[in-house]
């Protein structure tokens, strides 16, 4: 092969594979195809949850909407327990994730995760008659969180630690708060929004909050494929977005209520 056809040959393919890069990009497929599919967690009030008519409703849902709506696309929720989070995304039955991911390095792995957009304070959630009164209470104790969770992680961690007790992983979060309920576990940790959705929903009768987990705050972020760094782009720019025209306090006050104050989203200190 003389220099001229290899030029030409590596020219070739070259534009093939600038072509292929750029018809790859999933914010330009997402609004082409008119949908945005968002994997959202419905058993996880009031991020997450299905209402009297059986339609998701919360946070999260409310959330994956105003993207849509900046993008001029409909939204599409799937429905994704917190184990498939990931899975869904990875698989291609969702374009992103919208479903109180922490933002662990583990996880930066295999998605690219945002700036956070949401963050919880952990609280201890028992019945009144196990005896527990703070967390320091829970050495010894049956205790169960759902699987692949932040707080179930640190939770079984300590429950090792002291070397003590018993630990279950349930699939969603209403198997573990009707575990504590019924009794099949002494308590479990669970967010501040969890806690008050719950108590409030009165389903759950006996059940308390016995004070603060020990845990560092909760930021959890949007997620999308790890190579998509055009649509990660605009999600944290939506995200700043949300918080800069009021829309995240209108949320919170919608889905959390005023009783706790909008969660601040940024660390002390470090620039995220």
């Amino acid at each position: 092969m003389n220099r001229k056809t290899l030029a030409i040959a590596l020219g070739a393919a070259l534009s093939a594979s600038l072509a292929a890069t750029a018809q790859a990009d999933k914010l330009d497929d997402i609004i082409e195809s008119g949908k945005l599919r968002c994997a959202v967690t419905l058993d996880f009030p009031p991020m997450g949850f299905r209402d009297e008519n059986n339609n998701p409703a919360g946070f999260d849902v409310d959330y994956c909407a105003d993207l849509a709506k900046v993008l001029g696309v409909e939204p599409e929720v799937v429905e994704t327990p917190f184990p498939d989070r990931i899975p869904a995304l990875v698989s291609g039955r969702a374009d992103v994730i919208v479903a109180s991911t922490s933002d662990t390095l583990e996880r930066a792995k295999t998605v690219g995760m945002t700036i956070p957009y949401f963050a919880f304070q952990m609280v201890v959630l028992t019945r009144e008659d196990a005896g527990v009164n703070s967390y320091a209470d829970l050495k010894g104790k049956k205790l169960g969180n759902t699987s692949g969770t932040y707080e179930a992680i640190a939770l079984e961690k300590d429950q090792k630690a002291w070397g003590t007790g018993s630990f279950r992983a349930y699939q969603s979060q209403n198997d573990t708060i009707l575990a504590v309920a019924q009794g099949h576990i002494d308590a479990t940790v669970v967010t501040n929004t969890v806690a008050a959705a719950t108590l409030k929903s009165g389903k759950y009768k006996g059940l308390k909050v016995a004070g603060d987990a020990p845990y560092v705050v909760d930021y959890v972020s949007l997620a999308a494929k790890r190579s998509e760094y055009g649509l990660l782009n605009y999600l944290n720019l939506f995200v700043n977005q949300q918080v800069r025209n009021g829309r995240y306090d209108e949320l919170w006050k919608k889905w959390v209520g005023d009783e706790i104050k909008p969660a601040n989203l940024t660390v002390p200190g470090v620039y995220y």
